[in-house]
């Protein structure tokens, strides 16, 4: 190998090139011998992946078992919040208080609920016999708890002009069932069946009251609308599976009936299928379990696992046909393998950031685990199972049998006396071209349309305006959508769309979002209530909220009593022995903590409830009031938290921005380092870096103004949006950059017509194999579709369209390559010049 220096050109420069030659050479010559032992031993590598296969997908079976813990799964792993419902449960334990309305603050526990809702103009006031039936209905529910809390009323219209707010009708009301359960396990399996028969008997009682519509939610109601989606999605992943074998075989397909390959392309799509069950297996016999989230996972190994396989095809299609099968086979390996090693690579070191402990959502941390195997499998199921399917047909097209029959192609004297259609069926098309044709593949229908006809086209100089003019309108829809990302995800967006739990979600939010739910306020240190600056920031504090608290009506108390307690000793000996033990203040023991220390009593802690008023977007306000209220908890002398159970999600919002564009940075930053030492040209960096950049923000900022929240689902498809746009526009850069043309615009068409082929075909399976999801009636798989079909399109956009014309008159410059090769052919002019000179006698014919 010799390496020659340009003129001016530093010897550092010339260093890092040669390491990169060496690098590169290395490993096409490892994947070269790769290809060679993958051809020598087909049956072993044919046979290792296939019980690898048979043992872990038996295992997979066995062991299945979905996750029950909703909230281990989407909220953070490590919050505020969970630290906040700690504390908050180690002071007020849940079974100090029997039958109130807040007993269950810390956690949602065990729960029946149910809204009535009356018919449109009808006041549901006026319906108190069906809501007592169905109230009574509940109660005598065996097991069931012998209270309840109407806690609410829903589009409530008050009395003109009146003084006391008085309530003139109401359309709706909610009624909240708690039930005992402690943390015991006995208690907690009767609640659970308790909370069946609640739906049970709402379902029932819709049928009887047809004059009212009945809501219900219990519990364990999101978990099981959230696990309903994956039993919904089974069958359309096999329609999904279906479509993408299809398109898989016709697009490998030829009239060449020697050299089409349509069983390679459906035995393609077979490895990937069985690489995904093994490393499902593996994921179950480490004590995984099944959550719908993993629901993306064949997706997006699918999209990764058939790129390997469209483009190992496409490379067999390169080698030169006269070679024998196995050096054929070490060939294409050669010429794919570096670089589906790099985007495997890329793959695995994304999707393993997002596994590791850095990431604080459980689901996108099981998710990125699985991906992680499931990419490791694939790169290993693509070179040994279907490398030695390549083999076995390499072998048959070299014996010259037919592609499809396995039997001898006919010779052309043969087929001359047969009818047309048995010469349609087993006539090698290239028997009937030229036999000096050098490339027979290029009658693959899809080379052939890009070769004649899109190559030409897009590198049009008339074309070339409207390409930049779309993109500026790309990118000026995908800068607008990422000014408008929020953190407004919500759980219901992971549940199946028609379930009861979203039903329930969205009458509560149309009638019940004035106000916000309650928020406890626990004071957790000694205080002196009895000051009247204490008593000033407690009012401060709780201004703008509706309070329910022991404070105030212990305050008013005192002065409709006339008692006055300016001190210790008063404040709590009037509290003790007077206000706690009216009928009517007596739920407020469970309030207060008293310590005694000699005889002398303390309040060591307490706890009010606060509720906001709230507009119809309550989420996003009730995260607003708790980011404005935890930082009073450190600047003011009041040492207090607040909590919600459902505070517990909502600091997942916050995160859901930030952790996709961290992972994304990372990911592009990897990649300008690992490809640093595989490419010739460092401008093959700078448009990849460039590409997927523009990928990325283009799938989030459409993402945005499709409605797409940022939740787990969005977060992962990010993610393999970097993933999927390296895989694919990595191989076009690479050959462009490399490419010895004379123009930019022929280095183009010739990266186009190498690797257009295995995009198209694989891009196209994918985005085929998405449509199956629009028919899952699911808010998860429809934020799966939008966000993979935006990656799709985003990827094919730049691929077929973008890249090819802003190649054509960026950098780099393809003026050296044309100067190497006018500086060739001057040298061989010379030497036949002097060939003749040396023989007189050589006569040329023109």
């Amino acid at each position: 190998m010799c390496f020659l220096r340009r003129p001016g050109a530093p010897a550092s420069w010339i260093w890092w090139r040669m390491l990169r030659q060496v690098l590169r050479r290395g490993l096409q010559s490892f994947c070269h011998r790769l290809g060679l032992c993958v051809s020598r031993h087909p049956v072993f590598f044919l046979t290792v992946p296939a019980v690898l296969t048979i043992t872990f997908g038996l295992s997979a079976l066995n062991r299945f078992e979905p996750e029950g813990d909703l909230e281990r799964l989407v909220a953070p792993s490590h919050s505020l919040a969970k630290i906040e419902r700690s504390l908050a449960s180690s002071l007020f334990p849940l079974d100090q208080s029997k039958s109130q309305l807040y007993s269950d603050l810390h956690t949602p526990g065990r729960y029946g609920r149910v809204i009535l809702l009356s018919p449109p103009g009808d006041n549901i006031l006026l319906q108190a016999e069906g809501i007592l039936q169905t109230h009574r209905a509940v109660l005598e529910m065996k097991d069931g708890r012998n209270g309840f809390i109407g806690h609410q009323l829903g589009g409530v219209v008050e009395v003109p002009n009146s003084k006391d707010q008085r309530v003139k009708s109401a359309r709706a009301i909610q009624i909240t069932y708690y039930l005992q359960t402690y943390g015991s396990a006995t208690q907690d399996l009767i609640g659970e069946k308790w909370e069946n028969e609640f739906c049970k008997l709402m379902r029932k009682l819709q049928e009887e009251h047809q004059d009212l519509q009945l809501y219900s939610l219990a519990s364990f109601s999101l978990w099981r609308d959230f696990h309903k989606t994956s039993i919904m999605a089974r069958s359309k992943v096999l329609v999904s599976l279906v479509l993408i074998l299809t398109t898989a075989t016709l697009s490998s397909s030829m009239k060449d009936c020697l050299r089409s390959k349509p069983f390679l392309g459906l035995l393609g799509v077979l490895t990937v299928c069985i690489s995904i069950i093994t490393a499902a297996g593996i994921f179950f016999i480490t004590d995984g379990k099944y959550n719908s989230t993993l629901l993306g996972i064949p997706f997006f190994a699918m999209g990764h696992g058939t790129k390997g396989v469209f483009e190992l095809l496409s490379g067999w299609r390169r080698t030169k046909e006269n070679l024998p099968f196995k050096d054929r086979i070490a060939d294409a390996y050669s010429d794919v393998m570096v670089t589906y090693t790099m985007t495997s690579s890329l793959y695995f070191i994304t999707f393993g950031m997002g596994a590791s402990p850095f990431t604080n959502i459980e689901a996108v941390k099981v998710f990125c685990q699985n991906m992680c195997v499931s990419i490791l499998l694939n790169y290993f199921y693509i070179f040994s199972f279907f490398g030695s399917c390549l083999v076995f047909a390499g072998q048959l097209e070299q014996n010259r049998y037919h592609s499809i029959f396995c039997c001898k192609i006919p010779s052309a004297e043969y087929l001359d006396r047969k009818p047309v259609w048995f010469q349609a069926v087993m006539s090698d098309g290239h028997q009937q071209t030229s036999h000096h044709e050098t490339n027979p593949y290029q009658h693959h229908f899809i080379q052939h349309f890009l070769r004649e006809h899109y190559n030409e086209w897009i590198t049009n100089i008339y074309v070339k305006p409207f390409v930049v003019i779309l993109y500026l309108i790309y990118a000026s829809f995908s800068f607008m959508g990422c000014l408008q990302i929020s953190d407004r995800a919500n759980i219901i967006n992971l549940l199946a769309s028609d379930s009861p739990s979203v039903s329930f979600a969205m009458v509560q939010q149309k009638y019940f979002s004035n106000y916000s739910p309650v928020i406890g306020f626990y004071v957790y240190e000694p205080l002196e209530y009895w000051n009247s600056s204490v008593q000033e920031d407690l009012r401060r504090l709780c201004s703008g909220f509706t309070a329910v608290s022991w404070v105030e009506q212990y305050y008013q108390f005192l002065k409709v009593s006339n008692v006055s307690a300016n001190n210790k000793s008063d404040f709590i000996s009037v509290l003790q022995s007077s206000f706690l033990k009216k009928p009517e203040f007596q739920h407020f023991r469970n309030d207060i903590i008293f310590s005694k220390a000699g005889d002398e009593n303390n309040i060591i802690a307490s706890r009010l409830y606060l509720v906001a008023r709230t507009s119809r977007d309550k989420q996003k306000e009730v995260i607003e009031v708790l980011e404005k209220l935890r930082p009073l908890s450190l600047s003011k002398s009041i040492r207090f938290i607040v909590f919600n159970p459902s505070f517990v999600f909502m600091d997942h919002y916050s995160l859901s921005v930030t952790v996709p564009v961290l992972i994304a940075g990372f990911g592009v930053l990897l990649v300008l380092i690992l490809t640093f030492f595989l490419v010739i040209h460092p401008l093959g960096n700078f448009w990849l870096i460039l590409s997927v950049t523009s990928i990325e923000l283009g799938v989030l900022g459409l993402m945005t103004l499709w409605n797409v929240d940022m939740d787990c689902i969005s977060i992962l498809c990010l993610i393999y949006t970097l993933n999927f746009a390296i895989d694919h526009c990595a191989p076009l850069l690479y050959t462009f950059v490399l490419a010895t043309e004379h123009t930019r615009t022929q280095c183009i068409k010739s990266s186009l017509q190498e690797h257009g082929t295995a995009i198209l075909q694989n891009v196209t399976s994918f985005l085929i194999g998405l449509v199956p999801l629009l028919f899952v009636p699911s808010n998860l798989t429809f934020t799966l579709f939008k966000c993979l079909l935006l990656t799709g399109g985003c990827t094919l956009l730049h691929c077929f369209v973008i890249l090819p014309v802003f190649l054509t008159f960026f950098p780099p410059s393809k003026k050296h390559h044309k100067k190497k090769k006018r500086a060739k052919r001057k040298e061989r002019e010379e030497i036949e010049c002097i060939e003749i000179q040396e023989n007189p006698d050589h006569v040329t014919t023109v």
